[in-house]
């Protein structure tokens, strides 16, 4: 089997994300993650908080504690609500870590050995009110392209082009608003991006063809506007610091590189970070994921559309310009904007749902199909209550739990405790076998090939086969005139049940464990059921006991809309 690599955009350390944000990344990353564990391959997910950077510091200030302890506490904090979520990282690390630092000053060294990083004297926005040189993202104003008065100093969020602070109309601090900003000289380091167009042109026509359209557009986009050379320090106390042993005049200025591109560099530490972890007596080998790695490793990325650039053009153009055979991304998933009631999540403006208000609210299953079965691919989608309610009683409570709860509930109530034995197989469950077959050959193709939305419909079909079957057969009647036939079509539901259970792991992880844990198998080491076993429905041998669960999904009421608007704000009138 294949060896696969898998990595979301790094959440930013600065408090506990959106929904937005965990539908843009992280949970269909988990997602592919587990679907590819079931398959066989052989899967590494990694992940870590992005904690470099101004936001960082400031955040620390208003904690009123240092940096670091600030940004381990918030670590800790995300970490236990992404437990929360299940999300089954193999680690997630952190890019203020050693290994990053390592990995971070390596890539630099050997970009200024080949001549794609230059030192420059530049005019940078200074503060006097703030007392400090301004980083990008914290001088705003009014986007020069398309108007957005709130867009930062390194890109706009609302068009997506890349800004320099100078391009800003009307600028303004961030941190303070003042608009009494200056200009005073300073030198950074630039990664000459303009030198490597071409390579970088050549390395995304070579890969787009198995990226989504939003990925490849995106990246076009840029070539097509040309890479400019760009800073990757910055004045800042916090940060990957410039090596003194290369540098020296600007390491005791205390440059620190740009998280921009410490970040991306930090899923090769985080990586290492996983493998200096590893448990006495085992070894992890984390070069071999990411160095000479071409032909034996499968690379996919997720992220929303606001970080692709990053991730088809500037990181690609850093490894390409290190001249060492590191691993590059084969398929970038890239997201557009889950919006709530048709405006977009924001954490800074503290709009829609976040990720532990959620839990808080109704378990992590519910929001994970939901979130999957809605995924913003081809456009923006949209967050409403009515909608969250609409979908979870018809697909979860309605379909799937209810389905569970009827097939066990009527079989303990007229065979006991153990699966009936009853009659042979007919024509009935043939046909049953076939479509449950079929349905998982589309849910299978759709998975490979990361349509989230398909993957999500063609699941939710083969919880609704069941119910078809089961209205076809009727056990309640059937059982008056029919006691071994009424035992068959139940027999035949629980194994769906069990196939269920498998196949829906991906997507709803706690309870599928329950609907699996319903049967009291000898063994039950079944990862996946391919399509040709899954006609035969056969896994669940007659006198296997099982337990009544209790309800998997409860519906939403009116008067929960009702609670869950008045907490969250949001109204279709």
């Amino acid at each position: 089997m294949a060896r696969h690599l898998v990595t979301s955009a790094l959440p930013y350390i600065n408090g506990i994300k959106h929904l937005g944000n965990m539908v843009g990344s992280m949970l269909p990353a988990d997602v592919y993650s587990r679907y590819l564990r079931q398959r066989g391959h052989d899967v590494l997910y990694i992940c870590a908080t992005d904690e470099h950077g101004t936001p960082a510091e400031l955040a620390a200030k208003a904690a009123g504690t240092s940096v670091a302890e600030f940004c381990a506490q918030a670590h800790d904090a995300q970490k236990a609500v992404y437990d929360g979520f299940e999300l089954a990282f193999d680690h997630f690390g952190r890019s203020s870590s050693h290994q990053n630092v390592e990995i971070t000053q390596h890539f630099a060294r050997k970009l200024w050995e080949n001549g794609f990083i230059e030192e420059r004297a530049i005019s940078q926005v200074y503060s006097p009110v703030d007392g400090r040189f301004l980083p990008d993202r914290y001088v705003e104003g009014t986007c020069p392209h398309c108007g957005y008065d709130k867009a930062r100093g390194d890109q706009c969020e609302n068009c997506t082009r890349v800004l320099d602070p100078t391009d800003l109309l009307e600028p303004r601090s961030a941190i303070s608003g003042s608009t009494e900003l200056e200009i005073r000289e300073t030198k950074h380091l630039f990664l000459l991006q303009s030198k490597l167009q071409h390579e970088v042109e050549a390395w995304v026509a070579r890969h787009e063809a198995d990226w989504p359209q939003l990925s490849s557009s995106i990246a076009r986009k840029w070539l097509t506007e040309g890479l400019h050379d760009r800073a990757i320090t910055r004045d800042l106390d916090w940060g990957v610091p410039v090596p003194a042993d290369t540098w020296p005049e600007l390491a005791a200025e205390g440059k620190v590189f740009y998280v921009w591109f410490d970040a991306p560099i930090e899923y090769i530490g985080a990586t290492k970070e996983w493998a200096d972890a590893a448990p006495d007596g085992e070894t992890r080998d984390w070069k071999s994921w990411w160095y000479e790695a071409d032909d034996t490793v499968r690379y996919t990325q997720f992220m929303a559309k606001d970080n692709v650039p990053f991730h088809t053009v500037m990181f690609p153009a850093t490894e390409l310009g290190v001249r060492e055979p590191w691993k590059k991304v084969d398929v970038v998933k890239g997201f557009n904007w889950l919006t709530y009631y048709g405006g977009k999540f924001s954490t800074s403006q503290n709009r829609g749902i976040f990720t532990d208000a959620a839990l808080e609210t109704l378990p992590a299953d519910y929001w994970r199909y939901f979130l999957i079965a809605n995924a913003p691919e081809s456009d923006d989608s949209s967050f409403t209550w009515e909608h969250f309610a609409a979908t979870v009683n018809k697909d979860l409570a309605d379909t799937l739990g209810n389905f569970v709860n009827r097939v066990l509930s009527f079989s303990r109530k007229r065979f006991g405790d153990e699966v009936p034995a009853g009659a042979t197989a007919g024509e009935a469950e043939a046909r049953l076998g076939e479509e449950i077959a079929r349905l998982l050959t589309e849910y299978e193709e759709h998975m490979d090939t990361l349509q989230y939305r398909k993957a999500a419909a063609a699941l939710r079909a083969l919880w609704s086969a069941g119910n078809s079957y089961l209205e076809e057969k009727a056990p309640w009647l059937e059982i008056k005139t029919n006691s071994d036939g009424a035992a068959l079509t139940l027999r035949t539901a629980m194994n769906l049940i069990h196939l269920y259970a498998i196949v829906s792991e991906p997507l709803i992880p706690t309870s599928a464990a329950a609907m699996r844990g319903a049967f009291s198998l000898e063994s039950d080491t079944a990862t996946w059921v391919t399509p040709e076993e899954a006609k035969s429905l056969t896994t669940i041998q007659p006198g296997t006991p099982f337990t009544v669960q209790p309800v998997l999904f409860a519906k939403i009421t009116d008067e929960d809309l009702e609670s869950y608007r008045e907490r969250f704000g949001g109204s279709d009138a």
